[in-house]
Parts: C-alpha cells; sequence; structure tokens
C-alpha cells in the first residue's frame, strides 16, 4: 500500500507544517500492517518532530524536500522544557562530554522493526536556526547536544538507500542499539565549518553494512560510538565499510571518542579519504577496548584545518588510548591490521598510549605515508584530545610517532618527504617506551 502524504491534507509548499499530516500517514501505514509513505517529487514539506513506526518505508522521490521547521518548539517531541538546554558557553571543541541522549529529535523512532527511509529525495535539517558563535574556520551550536537529522534507536532491520541526508545540526544519523543495518548509496551533504555534525554513528549496534556512500561533514563521517547512556546494548560489532568516499573537517573514520563498550570485528574497505583532518582515528578514551580491526584499501589525503577548532593535525592514521579524566578507567586497543594504503598529506601514523602499553599487536602492511605541505597551519604537534588536560603536544613532524605501544609490525612500509616539508622534519621515525616494534 502507498500512503500519499499529500492525500492526508500536506501541502508541500515550504510553509505549512505538514507534520500532522505526515504522521497520520506514518501511523496509518503501521497500523495496517505496512507500506510505504510517499512525499511525492516537486515538493517542500515542512516538519518539526516526525516518529517512525515499525513496517514503515519512508519513500522521497526525486524532487521531494523533508526540511526541518524554523521553530525550535517543533523538535520538542517529550516536552523538554528550555531550561534543560545546556547552552553553550565554552566551545564545544573544549568541553563536548555527551552521554548519547539528545533533549530534541527530527526523525525519531525507538524499539521497531523493519523501518526503511528510501528515494532520491533529500532530508535537510535546516541547520540555519541552531547557529550560535559564527567564524571563518568553526560554527559552534547555540544549545548542545542539538538536533540529530535521525534519532533511531532499537531499530531490528534497518535501511536506508539512496537518499541525500543534508544540513544537520547535529550528529546525522544516530543508531543507538540497532541491528541488522543496511546503509547503501546515501549522500551525506553537510556545512564543513559546523561542528558536531557527524555522518553516521552507529552507537552500541550491531551486523551494520555501510556501503557505497558519499559522506561530507564536520566533525566525522563515519564513527562507531559506544555511549554510556545506551550501555544495555552491548558492544558495537560485526560491521562492513565499503566503497565510500569521505570528507572530513575531523576524522572521515572514528572509533569513540565515547568508548564504554568493546568495540569488535569490523572492517573498512576500499574507500578514498580526501580534503580530511585526521584520516582514521582510534581514539579510546573509557573503560571499552578495540580490537580485531582492518582496514585495507585507502586512498588518503590529508590537510588541516584551524588547529585551534578542531581535533587532530592531518594525522593519516591515529591509534590513541588515554584517560578521558585523571579517575577514568582506560580499556585496551589491540589486533588491528592495516593494508595497501597509500596516504598523501601533511602528517603521518600517531600511535600514543598510556603507561600499560595499552595499544598491542597492530600490523602495517604496505603501506605509504608522502609528506607534503598544503596549507601554513604549524605542523609540529600531536594532538591527544580529548584527555585529562586537553593535550596537544609539541614535537617534530614525523611519518611515524609511537609511545606507550607494543607488538607494532611494519611490512612493506615507506615514506617520503616533500622538499616544501624537509625543514619541518627532524626525525622522520620516533620509537618512546615502546616493546616489540619492527620498522
Amino acid at each position: 500500500m502507498i500512503y500519499d502524504v499529500l492525500a492526508y491534507g500536506a501541502k508541500g509548499d515550504n510553509a505549512t507544517n505538514d507534520a500532522p499530516a505526515i504522521q497520520k500517514a506514518i501511523d496509518d501505514c503501521s497500523t495496517a500492517g505496512g507500506g510505504r509513505v510517499l512525499l511525492s517529487g516537486g515538493h517542500v514539506y515542512r516538519s518539526g518532530s516526525l516518529v517512525l513506526r515499525s513496517n514503515v518505508e519512508l519513500h522521497l522521490e526525486m524532487g521531494a524536500i523533508l526540511k526541518g521547521s524554523d521553530t525550535l518548539e517543533d523538535f520538542n517531541l517529550f516536552g523538554v522544557g528550555r531550561s534543560e538546554l545546556k547552552e553553550v558557553d565554552t566551545p564545544t571543541y573544549n568541553m563536548c562530554d555527551y552521554s548519547g541522549k539528545p533533549s530534541l529529535y527530527f526523525l525519531y523512532a525507538k524499539d521497531c522493526e523493519n523501518i526503511a527511509i528510501t528515494g532520491f529525495g533529500k532530508i535537510d535539517g535546516n541547520e540555519e536556526i541552531f547557529y550560535g558563535n559564527v567564524s571563518p574556520w568553526h560554527i559552534d551550536g547555540s544549545f548542545y547536544p542539538r538536533v540529530p537529522l535521525l534519532f533511531l534507536e532499537h531499530i531490528t532491520h534497518l535501511t536506508l538507500h539512496q537518499v541525500t541526508l543534508t544540513g544537520s545540526a547535529f550528529w546525522t544519523t544516530h543508531l543507538v542499539g540497532c541491528r541488522d543495518v543496511l546503509i547503501d548509496g546515501i549522500r551525506i551533504l553537510n556545512n564543513l565549518r559546523l561542528a558536531n555534525c557527524d555522518g553516521i554513528d552507529p552507537d552500541h549496534c550491531s551486523n551494520v553494512r555501510i556501503t557505497n556512500c558519499h559522506i561530507q561533514c564536520a566533525d566525522d563521517c563515519i564513527v562507531f560510538k559506544n555511549t554510556e547512556g545506551a550501555m544495555e546494548y552491548g558492544p558495537c560489532e560485526n560491521i562492513v565499510v565499503s566503497g565510500c568516499t569521505l570528507i572530513s573537517t575531523s576524522a572521515a573514520i572514528k572509533f569513540g571518542s565515547e568508548s564504554e563498550a568493546p568495540f569488535r570485528n569490523i572492517t573498512v574497505d576500499n574507500c578514498c579519504i580526501s580534503r580530511t583532518n585526521r584520516a582514521i582515528s582510534l581514539q579510546l578514551r573509557d573503560k571499552g577496548s578495540i580490537e580485531n580491526v582492518i582496514f585495507s584499501n585507502l586512498n588518503i589525503e590529508t590537510r588541516m584545518f584551524s588547529t585551534a577548532h578542531w581535533w587532530g593535525k592531518a594525522e593519516s592514521i591515529a591509534i590513541t588510548a588515554v584517560k578521558r579524566r585523571e579517575d577514568t578507567e582506560i580499556g585496551y586497543i589491540r589486533n588491528v591490521r592495516f593494508q595497501n594504503i597509500n596516504a598523501y598529506g601533511e602528517n603521518g601514523i600517531l600511535i600514543y598510549g598510556d603507561g600499560k602499553k595499552n595499544i598491542s599487536d597492530i600490523a602495517f602492511e604496505n603501506v605509504h605515508i608522502h609528506l607534503t605541505r598544503k596549507t601554513d597551519w604549524p605542523k609540529q604537534y600531536h594532538d591527544l584530545r580529548p584527555n585529562a588536560d586537553n593535550l596537544i603536544l609539541e614535537d617534530s613532524l614525523r611519518a611515524v610517532y609511537a609511545r606507550n605501544a607494543r607488538n607494532i609490525s611494519f611490512t612493506g612500509f615507506s615514506y617520503e618527504i616533500d622538499p616544501n616539508m624537509e625543514a619541518e622534519v627532524q626525525e622522520a621515525v620516533s620509537v618512546e617506551e615502546c616493546e616489540n616494534i619492527s620498522l
């Protein structure tokens, strides 16, 4: 069955609040056992919060736009008081602790099965109404956390196909405790200056496939999470990322920094990463762990953004496991393999654990690092944020810098340094307080 929202009274005139009509179509579709809720092309449907239901495909035809309301109260699905919204008085690059539970929502679902969002139309989060401090290099929000474009919790059999997601004011696709997820052929096109508008955030999710997607956003494109507020859903595991093109103001592929449970059995292959401030970041800051991970067949291009506003220093690969706070119990990273990677940009490989040498059994096979200047930002730093002191280490630029790690192997590894970078590099490879490193 097809449930056309125009038949339910939606106007699609870029002015009327079409949420009641769209919601009625969704509810009727689910109650009847399932089908397709249709947003016809050639219309802009304005809406606040919408609740998706089991057995419903929300289909946006080519030329259809579902755009967030201009009124903040329209996203207040659960009646949150304005005083409960945390205004941003400290920049989020310095203070962004987040339990994983937002206060306001655009598209929302919980405890459902068989949900799909499909079609060549577009979902637009209307980012501008959430702006706080604006600079040429960075836009912060007026409060934190802001409205995710999609917040889908405890969904079994979830499909996102072909649709374009844009203008998100916060994490674009936050998937919490979802099982059997297919994300294929979607585009995420966000503002590269707007903080915290990640692309895809699988949080305590399992059996996830992310394929053939193009993502550009700030902070991170695809970022695996284990947030404190969703511990009942267990680890983030059994995930494949393949065939994607990624552009990011921070990390293209990231684990963490919310890392309260294990990440394991994750594969990333056949992707192209470009114009990115940090290509791959394993960022363990809590009691969880990262293990059994493979990165293969990647082409990487990095370059620095504003060093004050964005985490990362153009590293091709950053593996860090340090305490979020002085009293944090910190986990470990082990059994991670990097294969057939070409990296071209303004920094190399960073490996930095704590005094327990909690990074181990890391293999680099056929990895090539090419250091070249692309920007005028300073190069002599290693970025360990977030950590107890928001620490940024001053040091020579390196092809490889490793500290507090063990059992690290490099096979078929090579690097080259362009003449325009030679003055920045005192020693290309530096190994400190490590055990059993072959390089």
